[in-house]
């Protein structure tokens, strides 16, 4: 019986999650299956994959054909790489100690990865906020100059207009002015 690790799809309309499961090739996508090793969710950023490690190394072993997706999930866990260093073991290239070192040594170097992609990540979102932020003092900066000139003009206006009324008054009624003081000679 030819096997097959494939993705049977659930979840709703525009938005996938998968299980990772061992079919027989000849199976619908999400017909009987023969063992559910995983899960993949690509709606998160980086897409969140669970898979039990252990049977997937199980089945590559044993000759199940993974899909390309499939095939790039199991790539990206590890568990090609721990195939390969079975195969240098089995060969006699480095002994069983070597091989989990070297597998110890990527999975870190992975973590290490991931970790610093999520920094800048991190660091982009906090500099886009910062950068929005600046804008908005600008924008907030120029509306209150904008606000201030107009409340300047109102008032200059509103003194200029009281300095005619004034002066009307005084044109109108010059006996109630009031009298200069005679210049000192």
């Amino acid at each position: 019986m030819a096997t097959r690790i494939r993705l049977q799809r659930h979840g709703h309309k525009n938005y996938a999650f998968y299980t990772i499961v061992i079919a027989d090739a000849r199976a619908p996508r999400d017909g009987k299956f023969i063992e559910r090793i995983g899960t993949y969710n690509p709606n998160t950023n980086p897409a969140t994959v669970d898979l039990k490690f252990d049977r997937a190394l199980y089945w590559v072993n044993v000759g199940a054909q993974p899909t390309d997706t499939v095939r790039n999930i199991l790539s990206h866990e590890g568990v090609y790489l721990k195939k390969h260093l079975a195969g240098g073991v089995k060969k006699g290239a480095f002994d069983e100690a070597e091989a989990e070192k070297r597998f110890e040594a990527w999975k870190k170097d992975k973590q290490n990865g991931l970790k610093a992609m999520a920094e800048k990540a991190a660091a982009e979102k906090k500099a886009v906020a910062n950068a929005r932020l600046e804008e908005e003092k600008k924008v907030n900066e120029a509306k209150a100059k904008a606000l201030a000139e107009k409340k300047a003009a109102q008032e200059a206006a509103k003194a200029a207009e009281e300095a005619a009324k004034a002066a009307e008054e005084a044109a109108a009624n010059p006996e109630e002015a009031p009298a200069e003081a005679p210049a000192a000679e």
